[in-house]
């Protein structure tokens, strides 16, 4: 079943019931745009209650809300009463829930006029009754109503709006950007999950430059990411980085991520430089020019810490620090030795650090050998080559009369080294490396009494 289809048959059976039901919201204003939804929601006049006895199978994911999740075949839409809601000290819940008798006022309490659309299921007839088509057609961001009371309903519509805006490539209305800059101090009263889950669609939505830009000039990016504020106006060796400083470097590859991208790669481009400010020394200073020694490291650190205040799962926070941390290494391929270079290729996800790199370098000096050299490789290499069948295991160490102990991790590390650089073929050259070159070393250690260790 697909989506359309379970919300029109949702509609279908409210209907027969004797209840009023409309597609509403994104779902409505993507089909007028020619998208394909990624989701449809259903608003009806049958209560919470009235819902489940049509519909047994549905979920209670905000009754008190009015909102109930029907599933069908692997597919679900979100059924929600007409409402009207009453004051939001929290910034985010409203105080009081009023279930309403028509769409009109259901739509009075939404966010913006492009997501206040109502459509008949089986006619396509639009309901407008905030003047959305309008805005719509014009390209228009517009809060539904007094913006200033939007925004202090729900915080978070602040950065909803921003987003909108860069993906439509859409402005926002003056009154409603100035009401953001308005309340953009409060967006700090928002949980860390909703700004990160806000932000990382920010940057995946495609045209993540421009929200950024948005983010910036709305007063709301030096609340949520102050660290990547303070890259504004930190300059930059210009025989490496013709763009400009690190701000614009960012930006710039901020553009260059293709739309629907891993969140894990946006957060790496967005964070790769983040240690720079910190680090930052100036022509003057190093006698020759602008350094960032030490920038990965600081960078890893205040990467860390943004990941952490923003909950990250450990398997994102890790891949996220993963890009930050080796992406100064691709300058150095072309002479790495093959066992380096063999680890190097190795790392989880390495797609997304060629990704990163690659955007690096178009954003900047647009040197592309590192990046050719390791595709070539990549192309040419036998896999069995980069991640090689161990020649020896610790058994068979132990085998050949080896004690347990870290020795017993050093050879294996030595044995691998060698086979990735090409001089160990065999088992039998493996066994021959190690005896000649670690017995007298496990003599020493028993002699020592170090093997218990």
């Amino acid at each position: 079943m697909q989506p359309r289809e379970l919300a029109n048959s949702i509609c279908d059976a409210l209907q027969n019931a004797g209840f009023q039901a409309f597609l509403v919201g994104g779902c409505v204003r993507d089909l007028l745009l020619g998208r394909e939804p990624a989701d449809y929601d259903v608003a009806t006049s049958a209560t919470p209650e009235q819902v489940l006895k049509l519909f047994p199978d549905g979920v209670t994911v905000g009754a008190q809300f009015g909102v109930i999740l029907v599933p069908r075949e692997g597919v679900r839409v979100e059924v929600a009463t007409f409402r009207s809601d009453v004051g939001y000290t929290d910034g985010r819940h409203p105080d009081q829930v009023v279930f309403a008798s028509s769409p009109e006022e259901d739509v009075k309490r939404r966010d913006f006029t492009i997501n206040g659309l109502v459509m008949r299921h089986n006619t396509g007839e639009i309901l407008d009754f905030v003047d959305g088509q309008t805005d719509l057609r014009a390209g228009t961001i517009r809060a539904i109503g007094e913006p200033d009371r939007r925004f202090a309903e729900d915080k978070l519509r602040m950065l909803r709006a921003v987003r909108f805006a860069a993906r439509f490539g859409y402005e926002i209305e003056p009154k409603t950007f100035a009401a953001i800059r308005n309340h953009a101090p409060e967006i700090s009263q928002v949980s860390a999950e909703r700004i990160r889950d806000e932000l990382t669609k920010l940057l995946t939505e495609g045209r993540a430059r421009t929200g950024f830009e948005l983010l910036d000039s709305g007063w709301l990016l030096s609340i949520v990411l102050p660290e990547i504020a303070a890259l504004k106006g930190v300059e930059q060796p210009p025989q490496y980085h013709p763009e400009g400083d690190v701000w614009i470097h960012t930006l710039l590859m901020l553009e260059g991520l293709p739309l629907g991208c891993s969140a894990t790669l946006a957060w790496g481009v967005l964070l790769h430089d983040v240690g720079k400010p910190a680090t930052f020394r100036s022509a003057k200073e190093t006698g020759d020019r602008i350094r960032f020694d030490g920038h990965v490291e600081v960078g890893l650190a205040i990467g860390k810490r943004i990941l952490g205040k923003l909950r990250f799962s450990n398997d994102d926070t890790e891949q996220i620090l993963s890009l930050v941390q080796h992406h100064m290494k691709f300058k150095d391929v072309g002479r790495m030795r093959p066992a380096t270079l063999k680890r190097f290729v190795r790392l989880r996800r390495f797609e997304e650090h060629l990704a990163l790199h690659r955007l690096d370098c178009l954003a900047s000096h647009r040197n592309l050998e590192a990046y050719q050299f390791l595709l070539d490789f990549l192309r040419t290499t036998p896999p069995e080559l980069v991640r090689p069948t161990r020649l020896v295991t610790g058994e068979d160490l132990l085998d050949l009369g080896f004690k347990p102990g870290p020795l017993v991790g050093e050879i294996l590390a030595a044995v691998e080294e060698a086979q990735l650089n090409g001089e160990l073929a065999s088992k039998e050259e493996a066994i021959s490396f190690v005896h000649n070159k670690f017995w007298g070393k496990q003599v020493e250690y028993q002699k020592s009494g170090k093997t218990s260790r």
